[in-house]
């Protein structure tokens, strides 16, 4: 049997699918020419590039699973592969340690202006220390101040964990009722369980220093106009979840009221064209989609994805 890796696959995960005696071929195929050249696999893999759309599916009646290595399955249609007998798998839970740590590099980030000054102390710097040093002298510490998690899933949980770690309060929103609290596993296996709070979106909006967003694309942005007049002034705002999910040009003029004070950006509405208006803004930090983009969690969605394959296709 043969799968095609059209995203990539982690090293490891590819030597399992090898050892179980499947051919893994890694050469991406344009997604103008996989209607005809998937009809020479059994299974694909995807990450987020590839879409595997309707008429893919009805295209390759040939493929028996579609393989996505990350948490969202937003370029799959999902429920219409599976009505026509098409295993489709993902690995929800392989990268949320490195989603989550993106978004406190982002947090960090934001909070003492270093996507501002990695900017201009090259260019300023051997001119205009003392001014710079000066501009940037009003940074705030994490500790003490609220975290408001939009989406209580198991990246959501992780983001809260590092909050929880840093001293921050954590206030949650999610459609289904979620835990009182959260179990951190400190340094020599101490665990201790913390206390979260879920509450209705609103009360986020109004009370958290920082939000971040971890929701799967919505059919409207769960930050638009509306609900950036309920944010708290000067908020920070991280998203590492979906394109689409903050508004992004009430974004910017909500940065340019000061409403919001800065925001951390690594997905994008046209991606992988990117606004200017967002790519050039001085107060926004930015990162490429590389929430799960660890040699880590690669190689765990690799070993979960090759171990999820094994044991749909050899059934």
């Amino acid at each position: 049997m043969r799968i095609l890796a059209n995203d990539g696959i982690d090293a490891v995960g590819k030597q399992l699918l090898e050892a179980a005696g499947f051919e893994v071929d890694t050469n991406h195929i344009p997604q103008e020419e996989l209607a005809e050249k998937l009809k020479n696999y059994d299974a694909i893999t995807v990450r987020s590039a590839t879409k595997v759309r309707q008429a893919l599916i009805d295209a390759c009646p040939n493929i028996k699973a579609i393989g996505r290595g990350g948490v969202g399955m937003d370029n799959i249609d999902v429920e219409y592969a599976r009505s026509k007998g098409v295993a489709v798998i993902n690995t929800p839970a392989a990268s949320s340690l490195s989603v989550g740590e993106l978004v406190f590099a982002h947090l960090l980030n934001g909070v003492r202006f270093l996507y501002d000054a990695n900017r201009k102390m090259p260019a300023e710097g051997n001119t205009k220390f003392g001014d710079l040093k000066k501009a940037y002298a009003k940074g705030v510490e994490l500790a003490g101040k609220t975290l408001g998690v939009v989406g209580f899933g198991r990246i959501g949980k992780e983001t809260a964990k590092i909050a929880l770690g840093l001293g921050m309060n954590v206030l949650y929103t999610d459609l289904y009722e979620g835990p009182k609290a959260l179990t951190l596993t400190l340094s020599g296996g101490i665990q201790v369980d913390v206390p979260v709070k879920q509450v209705a979106i609103e009360e986020i909006f109004k009370n958290a220093d920082f939000i971040s967003l971890h929701v799967p694309f919505l059919d409207k942005p769960a930050i638009g106009a509306a609900e950036f007049a309920l944010l708290k002034d000067g908020v920070g705002l991280v998203n590492a979840s979906r394109g689409g999910v903050i508004d992004e040009l009430e974004l910017i003029k909500a940065l340019d009221a000061g409403k919001v004070s800065f925001a951390g950006l690594d997905v994008f509405d046209n991606e992988p064209t990117p606004r200017t208006e967002i790519l050039t803004h001085p107060r926004i930090s930015l990162t490429p989609h590389i929430g799960a983009a660890t040699n880590e969690a690669q190689e765990r969605i690799g070993v979960e994805l090759a171990t999820l394959l094994i044991e749909t296709l050899k059934k």
